[in-house]
């Protein structure tokens, strides 16, 4: 009879003690999300993030870069949980599901110091193509036009294209880089370079004293309140992209992605919120 009281007792405290670390285990459990793609989402996207995880201790976010197309592509090889387009899907990517956080435009950039105040959207043709080679034939100094253009996969590099009428072959650049950062830092750094970025990113870094400068387009000043007022003509979506209708974690973050809970981010960034 005492064993069988023993007994009892032992079973009785497995069962509490099981029960303990199954409760905790629970509460311990960390959510990873993985989200990959545009650079210029992507600062954003981490800002974002790290509210997300204050307000939800359980959860982990890790946000990497590497262009729209790589975001759109890790999504569909389900490498990642969510990928950032700064772009809108194409027909041949409509079994995706995408949701707008906000808007960006595209800006052409030169040094601060260039003379050169404004080009229509010939001249950066032929710029680009090649058969503006100096900076002399545009009421500049004599000096070579150093040409930036965005690498392939990256999604501002094909709305220049597009907004421009060109095919990628036909562009005749000196310098290729991949983010915003390195176009501006390229620029900055080369008195005689032109080069194209997001115009928040351009915005803000001619804001505190980098030597830069935004060309207007078409007439209108590139800046972020044209983009929020609709009308400076070269502006993009910045999109959060699935590859089935999300739930759970995912649809928690996409919504508060969403939300006016993150306009204030948004718009630090430069970017425009957009009203759901």
């Amino acid at each position: 009879m005492k064993q069988f009281s023993l007994f009892i007792i032992l079973l009785l405290t497995l069962s509490i003690s099981w029960g303990y670390f199954s409760e905790n285990s629970d509460k311990s459990e960390v959510k990873k999300l993985v989200l990959t793609g545009s650079s210029t989402v992507a600062p954003l996207l981490a800002e974002i993030a790290k509210r997300f995880e204050s307000l939800n201790p359980n959860v982990r976010i890790d946000v990497q870069t590497g262009g729209s197309s790589r975001g759109i592509n890790d999504v569909r090889a389900r490498v990642s949980d969510i990928g950032m387009a700064s772009r809108s899907l194409r027909l041949s990517e409509s079994e995706l599901f995408s949701f707008n956080i906000a808007l960006d435009g595209i800006s052409i950039i030169v040094n601060n110091t260039n003379p050169v105040t404004s080009l229509d959207k010939q001249q950066i043709i032929d710029i680009y193509k090649g058969k503006i080679v100096n900076w002399q034939q545009l009421g500049g100094q004599d000096a070579t036009i150093i040409v930036v253009n965005k690498a392939e996969g990256r999604s501002t590099l094909e709305l220049f294209l597009h907004y421009f009428g060109l095919q990628n072959t036909e562009l005749k650049p000196h310098v290729i880089i991949g983010d915003n950062q390195q176009g501006i830092k390229t620029v900055a750094g080369n008195p005689h370079a032109i080069g194209y970025v997001s115009v928040g990113s351009a915005e803000y870094e001619a804001g505190h004293q980098v030597a830069i400068k935004l060309l207007p387009l078409d007439g209108i000043i590139a800046s972020v309140e044209n983009v929020r007022n609709q009308t400076f003509p070269l502006s993009r979506p910045l999109n959060l992209i699935t590859q089935q209708q999300p739930t759970g974690i995912i649809k928690d973050f996409i919504a508060y992605a969403s939300s006016e809970q993150v306009a204030d981010l948004i718009k630090s960034q430069y970017f425009v919120p957009v009203a759901h």
